[in-house]
């Protein structure tokens, strides 16, 4: 056995999750003009195992009844987070949300809002390959707050002849068959609840539950091979367990200046900013987070804000 080996990878691993953890973050509410008690903006250009990194999180206090998180989506198109944030008569926060189809402009994941269904999980997957006639199902991971202002993250399944999601508080093995679609019923046994939230969104996967690193990529089938180890822009929404949301956005594609993050790095950020469950939303050239209007990191697509066709949103009223 090569034991010189297996020290070196032993010393990398310590190292790469001591730098995630120990990011020294400067308070950013200065550049983004008037912000109401309970709401703050950070930033780091710290470098992440060796690499340029630049990121910035927002934490909102979810008990400050003079915030409002909701989202908003569109119909068969899409909308840069500039034009949200113009729709919806200037929010303090807009963040992109979940995942979408370029052809269609179809939202691929669930949204709510106002206690309401927008959009739904799509939970049938062709095969590839030699099983081009077979389907797998999936949950996502999704990000919710109900009318308590209770936040949580879970696997959620969506049908549109239910009115609410249902959850499971454990990722959730997709079913392989021949069947296109797939209902409720057929995860006989399955711990689910209605997921009843006033507010929510989902990408996935989740990073982070009952306070511990769970990426639950292979069950959600979402990046494969060691795509879910590439660096690219991110954008992370989590809780932590004195009621704060913090929603994070990591610059990427941006030589010199930001390599961007693992699925890994950002798990292991959002534990070390006291997260107890965070969930990864759509990323790369979609990342894009304004405050007051104004971005925070410089979007990747050559700084043009990628259109989507939903967004988080709080709002101060």
């Amino acid at each position: 056995m090569n034991y010189r080996f297996l020290y070196f990878i032993f010393i990398g691993l310590l190292l790469h999750h001591f730098s995630a953890g120990q990011l020294s973050w400067q308070m950013a509410d200065a550049d983004f003009g008037t912000l109401p008690t309970g709401f703050h903006v950070y930033k780091t250009s710290d470098s992440l195992d060796g690499r340029p990194f630049l990121a910035y999180y927002a934490i909102a206090d979810l008990k400050n009844k003079k915030l409002f998180f909701s989202t908003d989506t569109t119909l068969q198109r899409r909308l840069s987070p500039g034009e949200f944030y113009q729709k919806n008569n200037y929010p303090l926060l807009v963040v992109n949300g979940s995942f979408f189809s370029f052809n269609t402009n179809q939202n691929l994941n669930l949204v709510i809002k106002n206690g309401k269904l927008l959009s739904y999980n799509i939970h049938n997957l062709a095969a590839k390959g030699k099983d081009t006639l077979t389907y797998r199902h999936p949950w996502n991971g999704a990000f919710g707050i109900n009318k308590n202002r209770m936040a949580d993250v879970a696997w959620v399944f969506t049908d549109s002849s239910n009115r609410w999601a249902y959850a499971s508080q454990e990722p959730v093995k997709p079913i392989h068959d021949s069947i296109a679609t797939i209902h409720l019923n057929q995860y006989k046994g399955l711990p689910v609840k209605k997921w009843k939230m006033k507010t929510a969104i989902a990408g996935g996967p989740v990073l982070l539950q009952n306070g511990q690193i769970n990426i639950s990529n292979d069950t959600e089938l979402k990046f494969s091979g060691i795509a879910k180890y590439d660096l690219h822009p991110r954008t992370v929404i989590g809780y932590t367990k004195d009621h704060k949301i913090i929603v994070l956005v990591v610059e990427g594609r941006h030589k010199n200046i930001a390599d961007g993050a693992s699925l890994i790095q950002c798990a292991e950020i959002m534990k070390s900013l006291g997260c107890v469950e965070a969930l990864n939303l759509d990323g790369g050239g979609s990342s894009c987070m304004l405050i007051n209007g104004k971005e925070t990191i410089w979007p990747s697509d050559k700084g043009i804000q990628r259109k989507v066709p939903a967004v988080f949103l709080i709002e101060t009223r």
